[in-house]
């Protein structure tokens, strides 16, 4: 990977994606130690981190981890899940940040030199190739270690350059303990993948 200290760089976590590739991988993030890594890399101007939140619960188990980062150096992006029935009468719940993360990435992109993008979404292909026809380099976190790969070929290639989530738990991983207490993960809510339920 490439980074140059001159260069403005900004941080962009799709915060469901990224827990999914880091459970895959059996770790939990430390993301204190992830942002001071990007700021050893170049002049870091933003980091973005974007997740739904279930409203309404009297216990979020994502707030505290919202709150964290909200503290210490991200610019928190969040909205409601939205929860509607299907056709076979299961609740289902639907909270994709897509659009927040390309309409932060475009309007940024007179401002950064070089976007790194934590998401294996194909659909950010065809923002990726946007934001280089406006000068920016773009890198995409995530991981080809799992089965299945947790990025998509068509996003892995459009990019400038890719790292590997695997590559990068030294610096910012801690493996995750089967003991109870031990390490405990902060549990986040994955709107896009939750289970139905019945109503």
């Amino acid at each position: 990977m490439t980074f140059y200290p001159s260069e403005r760089i900004a941080i962009f976590v799709d915060g469901a994606n990224l827990y999914s590739a880091a459970k895959a991988l059996n770790y939990d993030l430390d993301f204190k130690k992830l942002i001071e890594e990007f700021r050893q890399k170049g002049r870091l101007i933003r980091a973005y981190y974007y997740t739904a939140i279930v409203e309404g619960e009297e216990y979020s188990p994502i707030r505290p981890l919202v709150d964290w980062l909200d503290y210490n150096g991200f610019t928190m992006v969040t909205k409601p899940v939205k929860r509607y029935t299907d056709a076979t009468g299961h609740t289902r719940t639907k909270g994709n940040m897509d659009v927040e993360i390309a309409v932060d990435m475009l309007q940024l992109a007179p401002h950064m030199d070089h976007a790194v993008l934590f998401s294996g979404d194909g659909d950010f292909r065809k923002l990726v190739q946007a934001l280089q026809s406006k000068g920016v380099r773009v890198t995409v976190v995530s991981t080809l270690k799992t089965q299945p790969p947790q990025i998509a070929d068509e996003l892995r290639r459009a990019a400038d350059n890719f790292i590997d989530l695997a590559e990068l738990m030294n610096s910012f991983g801690r493996p995750r303990s089967s003991a109870a207490g031990v390490n405990k993960p902060i549990p986040v809510v994955i709107p896009d993948q939750l289970e139905p339920s019945k109503t």
